[in-house]
Formats: C-alpha cells, structure tokens, sequence
C-alpha cells in the first residue's frame, strides 16, 4: 500500500479531538455568555417597567392630594363619619410604620367604590360630603375621593397599596424606599418650598409642596445590581 494511501494515525486523531474540544468549549462560552448577557438585560429591563409602574401610580395620585373639588367649604353627612378628622391630613407619612396615606380626587371612573363622594353644583357653599359613591342630582356633579395608604413592608421586601378594606401587593422585591418632603415655610400657598424633610412632623403637614420617591428594586435572580429609581411629585393645589 502506498503511504500516501494510508489513514490518519492515533495522534493525528487525539490532535483533532483537542482542537475539536477546543472549538466546541469557546462556542460554549460564547453561548452562555449571550445567553447570561440577555438575561441580565431582561431583568434590567423588567426593574425599570415595575419601577416605572410603582412611581407613575402614585405621583399622579400625590399630585391630587387634596382635590376636592370646586368648592372649598364642605359639609359632611351623617355617613361619612370619618371624613372630618381625615381631611385634616391630606397627605400624612409614619416613618415609624413606612405608612404613606393619601386623600386624593379620584381619577378615572374605573376603579372600585371611592371612600367618600362629595355632590355640589359648585356654585352653592357648602357642599355635601357622602361615605362611598354617590349619584350626583340635577344640576349636580360627584367628586369621588379615594384615601389611598401605601406601605412599605422592609421584611418582605414589598410595596403594599391599601384602597378601602383591600390591601394588595403594588411591587415585590423592594430593598428600599424613601421619601423626602418639599416643606414651605407656612401654609400659604404663595410660600415657595424652602427646606426638604424626610419626617415632616404631623403638625407641619399641611406646609408639605413635593414628594420625592425613592424605590430600590432588587434582582432576585442575582442577575444585575440593585437599582434606585426616583421621581418627584407637586401637590398642585398647594405650589405658589
């Protein structure tokens, strides 16, 4: 037989096979690599939506505190029993509890059943506040007004959003949040925000301008760092 004829021997084939590996462990790799790459950007991506989601939900509601319709002066009826100590506090925060309590003019009409309703034709003062909904009469239209507490549980690392009796998880995998409060000096609405608290006193909440909401999303996964988003939320009816 001519040697040109002959087959590969033992070590051109051992070779092969290491060159083989070789190639087949980069490919690998390069594969897990893409594939880790994509989950990561995945669950980036997922913390930006939720955290988009979180904060969007309840900016619009801090911009509402305390929009109570046309008319200033209002009367509650014998249903709304808790309306009067309520509407002393607007926009209340327990540092203590993480508790973020809001009265806000209802937005939509698709939500469940407002806390209170208030029916005015917004020319005759006062106006008439009522617990749930109501149906406004001739002449009338109905404001409903929905308290709204957010709770921050650290332990179970969740966003907890409470409307009536019903408590919900609004977010889960929180490992942080914090607020901080545009303070003025006074109540007067003409009074521009002149100092930032993160614990404003009970008797100092009605000089509250801004919200700013901080909400630290973490990766349970362990597939990208932690993140902190923020956004800052007016009180319209309060800045100068």
């Amino acid at each position: 037989m001519k040697k040109t004829s002959r087959g590969f021997g033992l070590i051109e084939l051992m070779v092969a096979l290491v060159l083989g590996l070789i190639i087949l462990l980069g490919v690998s790799q390069i594969f897990l690599s893409a594939k880790n790459t994509f989950l990561a950007q995945n669950a980036s991506a997922a913390m930006q939506e939720d955290a988009r989601y979180a904060l969007s939900r309840m900016l619009q509601e801090i911009r509402m505190v305390g929009m109570f319709g046309c008319v200033n002066t209002l009367t509650p009826d014998a249903t709304a029993t808790d309306w009067t100590a309520s509407v002393l506090y607007p926009i209340n925060f327990v540092s203590s509890t993480n508790t973020l309590t809001l009265l806000t003019g209802d937005v939509g009409s698709g939500g469940t059943t407002p806390t209170w309703t208030i029916l005015t034709d917004c020319v005759t003062s006062p106006s008439t506040v009522y617990a749930g909904a109501r149906t406004a009469g001739t002449g009338q239209i109905a404001l409903p007004i929905r308290r709204v507490i957010y709770t921050y549980n650290a332990t179970n690392k969740q966003l907890l959003t409470t409307t009536g009796t019903t408590q919900s998880v609004l977010l889960s995998n929180v490992s942080a949040m914090t607020l901080l409060f545009g303070m003025a000096a006074d109540t007067s609405l003409t009074t521009p925000i002149t100092s930032y608290n993160a614990t404003p006193a009970a008797t100092a909440l009605g000089q509250v301008r801004s919200v700013r909401i901080s909400l630290t999303l973490t990766d349970p996964n362990g597939r990208v760092k932690d993140q902190t988003f923020s956004a800052v939320a007016g009180i319209r009816n309060r800045l100068p």
